[in-house]
């Protein structure tokens, strides 16, 4: 970057600097910004020994003067004109000693060096000592910093070019005149002769300073295409990869466009450079003409590494997804799906103009038993600015499906490799041209592999393949990622599973969660780093009993029904057994705590500490809860009013404090239905009240089971509160603990019989009809209901 490039881009405090040393009329800042490259490419060192070269660049500096001062003019600057010509004024006192105007300029760039380094130096003692964040800050803004340099050299190349032809043009009108004019004189015709010489000197030294700049401003352009398409783009795609699988990551393409563009400008200002030099050789050459040696090189380099941008350039911003789904990148057949693609590069006057068709890849086909589709709907769009947010250019696909095709002769047969139908990846292409000031080049972008279904069924394996991929590979065009499916690393596994629970729910997964789940995966390990996960282990397709069958369940019932009670934090959720006893046991009796259940797909429940008679404690856990539960009654209303009965009959709730101590009202209170009379929808018939009651003898320790996830998965749910009876270590059997009939309340003679009652309370919107109470007696599969007076 040029010198007056670089501390014009200094902090505030080293710019006061700048602006102290230009505070006096020796050298003007608007001389030294104007002629910033022509300065800097100077030998004012020997100028300030040699008289001679002192004499030539004073006069080249006050051609130059005049040459910006016709610039003015043409802008119709009044100020800058009438500063221009007072500059040139005071530097024509210079003409007695032209070597002290070398002197005084080579002070001024050395004192700019000066200013320079101390600013470089303070900001490597701040890189020593600042937060990754901040250098990934510092990053951002060193990139801007780079695109402004770009930007800068561009408009110095545009004066650049104007002095040229203005240079051209002296020279080409002194030669004319000379060749028209008949000099007998032979010394006025060799003073003329040399003159031109110089002026014809003058001009090969800028053509060629012209192309070492525009080489230069090429250096600059390919080093900023390597930090977008190599590292800017590639970030933004592996954070595009998570975020579909549910990590926050910003995706936000705005200010990769804003740099896209910036440096696609300035390449097609470039070819204009390039363009023009071809035009003021084609009026004025000579023999070892630089232009007509090194110019179709520069034109091969610039539109190569325009063309390399610009494939790059084209992306999809939104992928694939259904409007029902369970998330992106999972389509199933005959179904509508949308995806929007989008050009980076953004120039208004191809808005309407680019159309954009979507297909099938065609890799697929050559993998014998792969299933192929076609894709159906409006498949040709044109770039837009209107059908996005931030006016990008987006061709934006809403009404899309796929439809399989029938295989042919050459496609059927068994496949040679073992996939899945939900471990088949595909991808979706987009292709478009990009065509302005006369280039032209084809563009095309891909999607994230997806998942294609022909059944809803297949939507839990489909997703947890999304899942795999998306956390592991990085190679977004790995089809074939299934047939050699590496492991993940629990770091890798753990990060993406707290990702589901904070995308559905808004709150993740805290160590102490996760470090259950690896407990529940590895066994107690003393660190999990080096552990792996086998994507078999994960999932397959047709096996009930994966982890993600189990995790998915849970993460289900905490969105559909317990979302805010997770988001607070109220539900412990991932804790063993074990470690729940441990817990509670040292906690004062009432204490309980709300946990998953690891037998029962979606299930949750609650354990709370007892004191015996002896003054031990003792931990009970009830039967889990599960959807067919929570769907009548909310999980809040069940712990508000559950109840057991004592040896004597007295009801009573044992739930009193949230694990570590929080009094259970205080933590549930908010949620809790104010409603009373016909407004309350669990006070209804006669001013009853569902709740969950069991007999307390029911809850005693019985023998225990396996854990649940290694012997207990396949069991059904039994009747009865008691979930340690069907969760605790030991042989697998059924447990004995069932609720015990509850006797017909005489108070309650001139109502319904006793189960027209409870199936009432357990459904109030039927008709009072005993046949069809009768009927509907089986919905209560793991808790019985009872009427009591309120």
């Amino acid at each position: 970057m040029a010198l007056w490039d670089r501390v014009r881009q200094l902090p505030a405090a080293y710019q006061q600097q700048l602006d102290e040393l230009y505070d006096r009329d020796a050298l003007p800042m608007d001389v030294r910004h104007y002629l910033s490259v022509w300065m800097e490419n100077q030998e004012w060192e020997r100028a300030a020994r040699e008289h001679d070269l002192a004499v030539v660049l004073l006069q080249v500096l006050l051609e130059n003067l005049d040459i910006q001062h016709s610039r003015f003019v043409q802008e119709e600057s009044f100020l800058m004109q009438h500063n221009i010509r007072r500059y040139k004024q005071n530097f024509q006192r210079y003409l007695e000693d032209p070597c002290d105007l070398a002197r005084t300029i080579l002070w001024f760039l050395e004192k700019e060096k000066e200013i320079l380094q101390s600013a470089e130096l303070a900001e490597q003692v701040q890189l020593l000592q600042v937060e990754p964040e901040i250098m990934e800050i510092n990053s951002q803004q060193d990139l801007e910093r780079k695109m402004a340099g770009l930007r800068n050299e561009v408009q110095c190349m545009e004066h650049t070019m104007i002095c040229l032809e203005e240079q051209q043009d002296e020279f080409d009108f002194k030669y004319q005149t000379h060749m028209m004019e008949a000099v007998v004189d032979e010394a006025v015709k060799k003073a003329q002769v040399q003159v031109l010489q110089l002026l014809v000197n003058r001009l090969n030294n800028s053509r060629k300073s012209t192309l070492s700049d525009l080489n230069k401003l090429l250096d600059r352009a390919e080093d900023l295409i390597d930090i977008l398409v190599k590292k800017e783009l590639v970030e933004w795609q592996r954070r595009l990869q998570k975020a579909c699988i549910g990590a926050p990551d910003d995706v936000c393409l705005d200010q990769l466009e804003k740099w896209f563009t910036c440096v696609a400008v300035c390449l097609f200002q470039v070819r204009e450079f390039l363009s023009k030099l071809e035009e003021l050789v084609g009026k004025v050459s000579y023999e070892d003409d630089p232009v007509k040696a090194k110019r179709p090189a520069l034109q091969k380099r610039a539109d190569t590494l325009l063309r390399d941008l610009l494939k790059s350039s084209f992306v999809v911003e939104t992928q694939p997804s259904m409007p029902q789904g369970k998330g992106s990148l999972v389509l199933r057949t005959n179904i509508q799906f949308s995806v929007k693609a989008r050009l980076l590069v953004k120039f208004p006057e191809l808005n309407h103009f680019m159309k954009v068709t979507v297909s099938m890849e065609r890799e697929t086909h050559q993998i014998k038993g792969y299933r192929r589709f076609n894709v159906l709907g409006t498949t040709t769009k044109a770039l837009n600015m209107t059908e996005s947010q931030s006016g990008g250019m987006v061709a934006d696909f809403r009404h899309l499906t796929l439809k399989e095709q029938k295989s042919g002769g050459s496609s059927k047969g068994i496949s040679d490799i073992s996939l899945t139908v939900t471990e088949e990846l595909h991808i979706i292409c987009f292709h478009t041209v990009f065509e302005l000031k006369g280039f032209s080049v084809e563009l095309q972008a891909s999607s994230l592999p997806v998942v294609i279904i022909s059944n809803s069924s297949q939507q839990q394996s489909a997703w947890a393949s999304v899942l795999w991929f998306n956390m592991i590979s990085q190679d977004t065009k790995d089809i074939m990622f299934f047939a050699n499916c590496p492991a993940a690393s629990w770091p890798q596994f753990g990060e993406m599973l707290s990702w589901q629970f904070l995308s559905a729910t808004k709150r993740g997964l805290n160590d102490a969660q996760l470090e259950m789940i690896a407990v529940k995966l590895f066994g107690k390990q003393l660190n999990y780093d080096n552990c792996k996960v086998a994507w078999s282990k994960f999932s397959k397709e047709n096996s009930p009993d994966t982890f993600w069958v189990w995790f998915d369940g849970i993460l289900v019932m905490v969105k559909t029904y317990l979302e805010d009670l997770w988001r607070d934090g109220l539900i412990m959720g991932f804790v063993s057994k074990g470690k729940e006893k441990s817990l509670l046991k040292r906690k004062q009796r009432g204490t309980f705590l709300l946990r998953f259940s690891e037998s029962v797909i979606g299930g949750i429940t609650f354990s709370w500490v007892e004191t015996t008679e002896n003054g031990q404690p003792d931990v009970k856990t009830v039967q889990p809860f599960t959807k067919v539960d929570l769907i009548q009654i909310p999980f809040h209303e069940i712990i508000r009013n559950f109840q057991i009965l004592e040896a004597d009959n007295i009801p009573e709730n044992p739930l009193l404090y949230l694990y570590p101590n929080t009094p259970k009202d205080n933590a549930f209170g908010k949620y809790y239905s104010d409603r009373t009379g016909d407004d309350s929808p669990y006070i209804k018939y006669i001013k009853t009240k569902l709740m969950f009651v069991s007999k307390e003898n029911t809850l005693e320790a019985r023998p225990s089971m396996s854990s649940d996830m290694a012997l207990g998965d396949c069991l059904e749910p039994v009747n009865g509160l008691c979930e340690e009876a069907a969760e605790q270590n030991g042989e697998p059997q059924l447990p004995d603990c069932v609720v015990e009939p509850h006797q017909f309340d005489p108070r309650l003679s001139d109502a319904a019989p006793p189960e027209d009652l409870l199936m009432y309370l357990n459904n109030p919107n039927l008709l009072e009809d005993s046949n069809i109470f009768e009927d509907e007696m089986g919905d209560f599969s793991l808790q019985e209901l009872i009427g009591l007076n309120s």
